[in-house]
């Protein structure tokens, strides 16, 4: 498989993208673009672990629906959810219906809510390596790096679930921690 594709637009980008206008969207606006704030990587690791054992762009597509009926991934609005709330969600077709990961985001909301502000984005971008060497391909792309283990150990040691150590590699590269754009993607700086 080649590690490079021309859009629409001529421009090449990372070929994971394919030919799907939404993939493109975020390829070229959102995934390794650092990200801040404790709000924001909240989101992020609720729906990396609502990804795991998905394609990244059934969350994607599913992410205006996770929005609403997560209270924007608020952490003090969504620790309040009760039972009520997990049957209400179980009961939404428009997002991922997985008890264990529902309830895995609210109590991971009521960590973040007990941490002190900024906690959380400090934590996480703790882990976040020093720039290396860009991949030339997607062979030089791991799925797990001692720093995404790290995380996951200290996120788990904290409580934290649906957290391992492969989510957590991608939560760094779509967050911006990593920058594994492929060399000759018009996004590899």
């Amino acid at each position: 498989m080649t590690s490079l594709i021309a859009g629409p637009d001529h421009r090449e980008r990372c070929a994971w993208v394919g030919d799907d206008a939404e993939y493109r969207r975020y390829h070229d606006e959102e995934w390794g673009t650092p990200l801040h704030g404790d709000r924001a990587l909240f989101e992020k690791t609720a729906l990396e672990g609502f990804q795991a054992g998905l394609s990244w762009i059934t969350i994607l597509r599913k992410r205006p629906r996770f929005r609403e009926v997560f209270a924007g991934f608020e952490p003090e609005a969504v620790a309040e959810f009760d039972e009520s709330d997990v049957e209400r969600l179980m009961a939404d077709a428009g997002i991922i219906r997985n008890r264990a990961k529902i309830e895995a985001t609210i109590g991971n909301a009521r960590l973040v809510r007990a941490m002190r502000d900024g906690e959380l984005d400090a934590l996480m971008w703790s882990f976040a390596p020093a720039p290396g060497i860009r991949p030339t391909s997607f062979a030089d792309v791991p799925a797990v790096t001692p720093e995404s283990t790290a995380m996951s150990k200290e996120l788990r040691r904290r409580g934290f679930r649906f957290v391992g150590p492969t989510t957590m590699y991608a939560l760094m590269q779509s967050a911006g921690m990593v920058d594994d754009h492929i060399e000759g993607c018009w996004r590899a700086v």
